[in-house]
């Protein structure tokens, strides 16, 4: 697998709406972002700098998404 490009936590937030998240509320410098069906959150970091990959990869994982479906999101 390529690897991921740098991703802003706008583009981060982009790709969970479009995926059925919505925004719940936002504590602090955060955003928590909801899922009504899986009843999963994310939550996602609110600043303008790209994103860790250790940050990435745990809002994914919590999200329940792959890398892979963040890739083909990206390539859209």
């Amino acid at each position: 697998m390529s690897k991921l490009p740098s991703i802003t936590p706008r583009v981060i937030i982009a790709f969970l709406k479009a995926k059925g998240f919505s925004e719940d509320h936002a504590t602090g410098s955060h955003f928590v972002f909801h899922h009504p069906i899986t009843r999963r959150r994310a939550v996602v970091p609110r600043h303008p700098k790209d994103l860790p990959k250790g940050t990435l990869f745990a809002i994914l994982r919590e999200a329940g998404f792959s890398r892979k479906e963040l890739a083909e999101f990206l390539n859209q």
